[in-house]
């Protein structure tokens, strides 16, 4: 068993405020991971201070950006290094399988490279000449670190949500204290470990698990100049209230309740197969996922039916096994919250093709869930219109592509979504229709180098690539006469 019993603060390992550990379980079968310290309003004052006092007065944000960009690439290097170690850490403690949190890693260096490669081209200062000829002055246009970062981020993903946050905010030359979720707080530790030994100065970066409520405070702190949030989009609603009052920046990564639109010229076998992984991988605990699956009624049982096969395929079960596809979900309110609306869904009428409320047997002492798939659902459902975050598939029908358009936008969210056709050109066409952040044609990987966020109820901002970079500098526009 672990024990971490101090908390990273502004590059130093430090005692807590609160000596009282946290027992870290397993949701695999409750055992206990390891205890590790959990942060409390005192540390954030002290981790707010630091990342303050380094910014305002010390180097890293007076490095040139070559020099900071070294420093991730260092920190890039590590973590490859140990990318089994770190794979394995998020597995055991998320229940995330291992075949995802390995293939995770690769994905990381990718998230990494495309905001290097950003920030290399980014243009940190440019001058600009005049649009009127006649003016006798040009402009300088700087962009410079905002200042202090308040990143929060949640359980399901932890390694990527930090990357994403942390490598553009410290390119740019900000400070930062990470909020991670306390059911992180074994892989979060390492990930403090990493950026220690990649060497970045006193008091730029600090990682404290935590509770909500020490969440708020941070986030409310008045030395905070940016909050970066990923999570539910009741807790981005309230974030989003709290940089309001304070006028601090803000970027919000939320929810979504994506539509796959299977257009009646698809390669369905591929469709499927492409559904394992964009509607189930993570164990459905992803925001991005696929889990409302739009099928033209001509194909409509057919579709079912394979879809049916693909779910009753899954191996679920301990996700260090290699041959699991889908573990638990991490804490028991997690688990009983899907199952909760695998009933709600029955209740609403819908069909129940596989799956049920059932725990897997033999995976009692676990936070388990039976991978679902309802069919004959109306998109004004509750299991079509809310964020399950859990393995459960609703399968819509719909009369013509322009109906598929239709039911894809009826959401409140706009995050990602996917199209399947045989015809490039048309999957192209029908994704400019949709009102969502990021689409996939026919299953293509998500981008790191293109901005990704959603529309609507799923957030503001961007992250990625430079966009995402964009959100971590103020611009500052100096104007001077120029010489005759």
């Amino acid at each position: 068993m672990t024990v971490r019993d101090k908390l990273y603060i502004g590059g130093s390992w430090v005692t807590p405020s609160n000596p009282e550990l946290l027992d870290i379980l397993s949701p695999h079968d409750q055992s206990v991971l390891g205890r590790v310290a959990q942060a409390a309003p005192a540390d954030v004052d002290a981790a707010v201070a630091a990342a303050r006092e380094a910014f305002d007065h010390g180097l890293w944000p007076r490095t040139t950006p070559e020099e900071r960009q070294e420093i991730i690439r260092r920190y890039d290097a590590l973590r490859t290094a140990r990318a089994d170690e770190v794979a394995a850490a998020i597995s055991v403690e998320n229940g995330s399988a291992g075949w995802f949190t390995k293939v995770g890693q690769s994905f990381l260096t990718r998230q990494v490279n495309a905001y290097l490669k950003a920030a290399e081209e980014f243009g940190w200062e440019e001058v600009i000449e005049p649009s009127d000829p006649s003016v006798a002055f040009d402009t300088i246009v700087r962009r410079e670190a905002i200042g202090v970062v308040a990143a929060v981020i949640p359980w399901n993903s932890p390694f990527s949500a930090a990357t994403a946050k942390l490598i553009p905010a410290l390119l740019a030359g900000n400070t930062v204290v990470l909020k991670v979720s306390p059911e992180n707080s074994l892989s979060m530790m390492l990930l403090a470990d990493l950026w220690h030994e990649a060497g970045l100065p006193a008091g730029v970066l600090s990682i404290l698990p935590a509770d909500r409520e020490t969440s708020e405070y941070l986030v409310s702190h008045p030395d905070v100049d940016k909050i970066a949030f990923t999570g539910s989009t009741r807790a981005g609603r309230r974030i989003a209230s709290i940089a309001g009052e304070h006028l601090k920046r803000v970027s919000l990564e939320l929810g979504g309740k994506s539509a796959a639109l299977i257009l009646e010229d698809a390669d369905l076998d591929a469709a499927v197969q492409g559904l394992r992984f964009g509607s189930l991988g993570n164990n459905g605990e992803a925001c991005i996922l696929q889990t409302r699956i739009l099928v033209p009624r001509e194909r409509y049982e057919e579709v079912v039916a394979a879809l049916k096969d693909m779910v009753e395929s899954l191996k679920v079960g301990d996700p260090s096994a290699p041959d699991t596809f889908m573990g638990p979900m991490i804490r028991p309110d997690q688990q009983q919250r899907v199952i909760d609306y695998i009933n709600i869904g029955i209740a609403e009428g819908a069909r129940l093709v596989t799956g049920g409320p059932h725990v897997p047997q033999g995976l009692e002492k676990g936070n388990y869930v039976t991978p679902t798939l309802f069919a004959d659902v109306d998109n004004s459902m509750r299991i079509a219109q809310e964020e399950i975050f859990g393995p459960v598939l609703a399968v819509i029908a719909y009369d013509d592509e322009d109906d598929a358009v239709r039911i894809a936008n009826d959401s409140e969210y706009g995050l990602s979504g996917g199209i399947w056709s045989a015809d490039p050109e048309r999957a192209l066409a029908v994704a400019r229709k949709l009102r969502t952040g990021t689409i996939t044609l026919n299953g293509s990987p998500i981008s790191f180098d293109g901005p990704f966020g959603g529309y609507k109820a799923s957030g503001l901002g961007r992250e990625y690539g430079k966009v995402g970079l964009t959100g971590y500098i103020e611009h500052k526009s100096i104007t001077r006469l120029r010489q005759p």
